[in-house]
């Protein structure tokens, strides 16, 4: 076996600072509802997030055989150079959609740079398509679809079992259950995205000659990769944790413990099988099926709709800037070093344009210059789901007796003053 290159230290590092953005990108899936529904503070939220995420680094390492021997051929010629234009391409995807607050899917944005960078260096042959269909698209259209009808189910039979019970009472409860929920939530999202990361550090060691064909994650890749997430994770994404929060729908506790129970449910299941599925695009569907299960709730289309575009839009773009940024990297050292200049440059800039507007904890902490969240219409789907849905837990109150209008009086004007009396002298 080689020593790890000069080259290969530069993919590792990359490959970790992928890891970062994975985490304060997707903190969002896990505590999200957890603090729109106050159950936790904002801080304590993204902590125990993060703890979670690094001890669920060392659960699994399925996913990341995915990664370093499933979708890329390693044995095709595949050298650290498109690998590391390929996590370029990703960061650059992420930090874009961070910027504008959608939670698209991270472990998408690193599919589409690794199939990117490898079709324009290598060419198509060294792509597995069967792979890529059976363990990327398939569950990225099945995860959010069996997600959301898991939430939307759990949540109408929570409040057809409280239904007795009045709101208040309940949501305690519900926000000791979300908690429990979140902290799944956060182990699952250690299981599986931090894997990704290490079947990439994989994939160059395979292709540099450190490690043989085929091999497990060595354990300082495994601590590196779960540590790099989980600080990631503890930064907050709180643009993010916003949309996700409050700007799809109005979470009460009882949908919040449906839909994170529904989404961690998924989630470890698909991580058990090797799938690679995206954390963000299951929990997204979660949060929409826990909003239509519940009377009156409202799920607001039109962000939902620029969520489902980010995802179709992931795996293409982010290929088009790996591949783009492969083509560079293939002139040689410079190439390398340019595409290294001109990714940090891009990044840079992203991050500069972030703080004219930034979005800290305080904003989701109900502070006074938080704004509202634009109201909705009420969608035909929306309108026709809650025709069915059960009422929220609790009495109905009554109705307030009808009070007959009073109809205005206009009021007489004032009589003028009277003239004073002018009194005759002689």
């Amino acid at each position: 076996m080689e020593h790890i290159t000069l080259l290969i230290g530069i993919v590792i590092v990359t490959a970790l600072v992928f890891d970062f953005t994975n985490g304060f990108h997707d903190t969002a899936n896990a505590m999200a509802t957890t603090i729109s529904t106050g159950a936790l503070k904002p801080k304590a939220a993204v902590a125990m997030s993060a703890v979670l995420n690094l001890v669920g680094a060392f659960l699994s390492v399925e996913v990341a055989k995915t990664i370093s021997g499933g979708i890329i051929d390693e044995t095709a010629g595949i050298r650290p150079e498109v690998i590391f234009a390929g996590l370029v391409g990703a960061i650059v995807w992420n930090l874009l959609t961070w910027l504008a607050g959608l939670p698209s899917s991270s472990s998408h944005a690193l599919f589409g740079g690794l199939i990117g960078a490898t079709v324009a260096s290598v060419g198509f042959d060294a792509v597995n398509g069967d792979k890529v269909i059976m363990k990327v698209l398939i569950p990225a259209v099945a995860a959010p679809l069996v997600a959301g009808i898991s939430a939307w189910a759990a949540t109408r039979l929570t409040y057809r079992l409280a239904r007795n019970r009045d709101e208040a009472d309940t949501a305690k409860g519900y926000r000791a259950g979300q908690i429990a929920s979140a902290a799944l939530v956060s182990l699952a999202h250690g299981t599986n995205d931090a894997q990704k990361t290490m079947g990439v550090i994989t994939l160059a060691l395979v292709t540099g000659g450190v490690v043989a064909p085929h091999s497990d994650p060595p354990l300082w890749v495994v601590v590196s990769a779960g540590v790099a997430i989980a600080l990631g994770t503890y930064l907050g994404g709180w643009r993010i944790i916003q949309t996700l929060g409050k700007g799809l729908t109005d979470i009460r506790p009882a949908q919040g413990f449906a839909a994170q129970t529904g989404a961690a449910t998924v989630i470890l299941a698909s991580s058990h099988i090797g799938f690679a599925l995206s954390t963000t695009q299951v929990c997204s569907g979660s949060i929409m099926g826990a909003g239509l299960g519940r009377k009156g709730g409202v799920v607001r289309w039109s962000t939902a709709g620029r969520m489902v575009i980010a995802w179709c839009l992931t795996l293409p773009a982010a290929g088009l800037v790996a591949g783009g940024a492969a083509l560079l990297a293939d002139q040689g050292d410079w190439g390398v070093a340019a595409v290294a200049v001109l990714g940090l440059g891009v990044s840079g800039a992203i991050w500069l344009v972030s703080r004219r507007k930034p979005v800290t904890s305080a904003d989701l902490a109900g502070s006074p210059e938080t704004a509202a969240v634009p109201a909705e219409p009420v969608g035909v789907v929306t309108a026709a789901l809650q025709a069915v849905a059960p009422p929220p837990a609790g009495p109905v109150p009554a109705a307030a007796p009808a009070v007959p209008a009073t109809p205005a009086v206009t009021p007489e004007p004032a009589p003028a003053p009277a003239a004073p009396a002018v009194v005759a002298t002689s």
